[in-house]
């Protein structure tokens, strides 16, 4: 048989297949529709690292609505064995009508936070594990790179050209990833149209080897994009080049980029030699395999923006965030909701929902609080006296199948960039530091 890419790519067929096996089980058996609440949570933060950032809730609330197996997904799943027919009938229908509880996008995290919250049946909650956690490892990985690279890059701007160094479709999904994380552009133009980004890019070096000289070449990219173009000058000697584009663009000229060597001071060299030609509003951005220890070395150098790629999309180092979808409350037979937890060796967990507050001392997060209990325990609970200040964590994204479509929108992902800087800027200031460390703050859980 034959797959069209929307089938080949549907959200209800991202999963693994003991999903659909445990929902078959589930409903022979009758167990399917038990109430149940599930957590997402990373047991620790990559090594080393002093926060988390989350990223992905508004791909994962657009991913959620359009969850529903086609004709071609059920044909499939029967085809393979993978579920009775029972179960094909059940899925023809299916919609997810529970609700999800979330940190919000640009929330930063610690071990055990519980990230997201999913609550509903069994069945519905089943279903989305491996979506919701390719969706939140991977995002969340990118936006903390690029959340550790903006913030060593200070006020000069960072822009995503990690498009070519990652699969197409992740590529789209770390631009926005990149977002969250500070960044301010993409060169990937799916992400650009999708998300209403601004998007970058000029030419490469081919264009300057495809023309006769250099000066043929920038030409031709002035004259098609104007005197604010950007202009690549390290295709042969940077010094010329540099030269040459002032020449043909006059001190107008937009920018230059340097793209290999030893950036920080060809940079300066530039700008000196820029300076001296009378360009002076000519802006330097850099590129070259950067990362946030790179972006650090050249705090000094007369860089104006940088242009990341391999490292942003590769999460500088933690490709994933190790997250976690466990099964933490259930009702049983006798129609009360009963805490499970794993007791294994290492990958313990604990049961009961969680409520998770950040308390705060002089307006500087202290302690991440994950309190755990039944959902009257919770709602009943008071920070100890000795904590100030408070703030709750959780919002409600999907109630009871009633999707907060804001957080889904291209507004909503500028304003998860704003709020990622406020929180960035409520943790303690060694935070920021680059060095391998503790977590920013600790993180207590609180058994009620």
């Amino acid at each position: 048989m034959a797959f069209t890419d929307s089938d080949t790519l549907s959200p209800a067929m991202m999963t693994d297949m003991y999903e659909y096996t445990m929902l078959d089980a589930a409903l022979r058996d009758g167990t399917a529709s038990r109430h149940c609440v599930f957590e997402v949570f990373a047991r620790h933060l990559p090594v080393g690292r002093r926060y988390g950032v989350v990223a992905g809730l508004g791909r994962i609330i657009e991913l959620v609505q359009q969850f529903h197996p086609s004709d071609s997904d059920i044909a499939f799943l029967l085809k393979r064995s993978v579920i009775s027919k029972e179960t094909a009938e059940w899925l023809e229908n299916f919609h997810f009508n529970g609700t999800m509880r979330a940190y919000r996008e640009g929330e930063v995290y610690f071990s055990n936070s519980p990230i997201l919250q999913v609550e509903g049946t069994f069945a519905e909650c089943t279903l989305l594990e491996t979506l919701l956690l390719s969706v939140l490892n991977y995002d969340s990985a990118v936006a903390a790179a690029a959340s550790r690279m903006s913030a060593a890059a200070g006020d000069r701007p960072c822009l995503d050209m990690g498009g070519r160094r990652t699969n197409e479709y992740a590529a789209v999904a770390a631009a926005r990833a990149s977002i969250v994380g500070g960044f301010v552009g993409t060169a990937n133009l799916a992400a650009a149209k999708k998300y209403d980004l601004p998007a970058i890019g000029t030419a490469a070096h081919s264009f300057t080897l495809l023309h006769d000289s250099e000066e043929d070449a920038f030409a031709s990219q002035i004259a098609a994009l104007g005197k604010s173009t950007t202009v690549l000058t390290d295709t042969y000697n940077i010094e010329q080049a540099i030269t040459t584009a002032v020449k043909t663009a006059g001190t107008e000229l937009g920018a230059i980029r340097i793209d290999s060597g030893d950036l920080a001071s060809l940079a300066q060299k530039a700008r000196k030699q820029l300076d001296s030609l009378g360009a002076v509003n000519t802006k330097i951005t850099v590129t070259n395999d950067l990362d946030e220890y790179a972006l650090a070395a050249l705090a000094t150098a007369p860089v104006d923006s940088y242009g990341v790629g391999t490292q942003l999309v590769t999460g500088s180092g933690a490709p994933t965030c190790a997250m976690v979808y466990k099964l933490v409350e259930r009702k049983g037979n006798d129609g009360e909701m009963h805490p499970v937890a794993k007791k294994s060796f290492g990958k313990a967990t604990d049961g009961w929902r969680k409520r998770a507050v950040r308390a705060y001392e002089y307006a500087l997060a202290q302690a991440e609080l994950v309190v755990a209990g039944s959902q009257d325990q919770l709602a009943a609970w008071k920070a100890p006296a000795e904590v100030s200040e408070t703030r709750d964590l959780l919002i409600t994204a999907i109630d009871h199948g009633n999707i907060d479509q804001h957080l889904a929108s291209n507004e909503a992902l500028l304003e998860a960039r704003s709020y990622h800087k406020k929180a960035l800027d409520e943790l303690p200031i060694t935070a920021l530091s680059l060095s391998a460390g503790d977590p920013a703050i600790p993180t207590q859980v609180i058994e009620l």
